[in-house]
């Protein structure tokens, strides 16, 4: 006895998932593995915890802060280069999916490359705006405190949160080159000294001559400055030499300049891995 087939008009699916349903499909993809996995998420919030204990209770007295008390200038800008600190993580992951194939897979669906990059970036700036909320938390329970307004310490967390933002594309796209976790956990390395040659932790007046011009100008400094100035209030342009303004507007440009190199540099990585 012969089975019959049934005749279906079956058409294969000629469309494409929308940009804005690939990035929230994939960023809750690696949220929901950053919940499985928490020590990913939280090794590096842990890490930079300690390194804030270190700074304020080992080094804080020997440091001179223009007048300020080095508490007040210290954790703005280590909340600043707190995004150093979960960034490894986020490279490490970037990695570990394309060393498994879960990228090959993504590439052979017809969806948006930039959906699925950027969908990787919404998750991991949340990881990183959550290690600056449990950093910023040990911050006050150290001595931390604002002195500007409301308004003003909103405005500050917010260029927290854009900076952890701005520097996930950069550790993105270092994952996606690096090959192994291991080889992106060491590459994230080379952005630390950017954190230790700036205003992140100590004046730069206290710096060699030679190396100020460096450190004043490059973005940890300009969004420590800019972070601190909001934090400090009032007293901010006597302390710092500049207003909040002049911080902020070097620091937006910084971070735009930012995301235009390294946003496209992962997209086109992503595409061509």
């Amino acid at each position: 006895m012969t089975a019959v087939t049934p005749d279906l008009d079956l058409t294969a699916p000629t469309g494409t998932t929308g940009l804005l349903g690939t990035a929230f499909v994939a960023a809750g993809r690696t949220i929901k593995r950053f919940v499985r996995t928490p020590q990913e998420a939280v090794l590096g919030t842990i890490q930079g915890a300690m390194f804030l204990l270190i700074f304020r209770y080992v080094f804080g007295g020997a440091i001179d802060a223009n007048g300020v008390a080095y508490v007040d200038f210290l954790v703005p800008g280590f909340v600043v280069t707190g995004v150093l600190f979960t960034g490894s993580a986020a490279a490490a992951g970037v990695a570990t999916d394309a060393e498994g194939g879960f990228h090959d897979r993504l590439r052979s669906l017809p969806v948006p490359r930039l959906g699925v990059v950027g969908g990787r970036w919404l998750a991991d700036s949340a990881s990183s705006a959550w290690g600056l909320v449990f950093t910023i938390a040990i911050g006050f329970l150290v001595g931390f405190r604002v002195h500007g307004s409301v308004a003003e310490s909103l405005a500050a967390f917010g260029l927290c949160i854009l900076f952890g933002a701005v520097f996930a594309w950069v550790f993105i796209f270092i994952g996606l080159i690096a090959g192994t976790a291991q080889a992106a956990q060491g590459m994230s390395l080379i952005i630390f000294p950017f954190a230790f040659v700036s205003s992140a932790y100590v004046p730069v007046e206290s710096m060699p001559g030679w190396l100020q011009p460096v450190a004043a100008a490059q973005p940890m400094t300009l969004m420590a400055g800019a972070v601190r100035a909001l934090c400090l209030g009032d007293g901010a342009e006597a302390a710092l030499g500049h207003s909040a303004s002049w911080f902020i507007v070097r620091a937006l440009a910084w971070c735009a300049a930012i995301v235009l190199v390294f946003a496209p540099l992962a997209v086109r990585r992503f595409s061509k891995e």
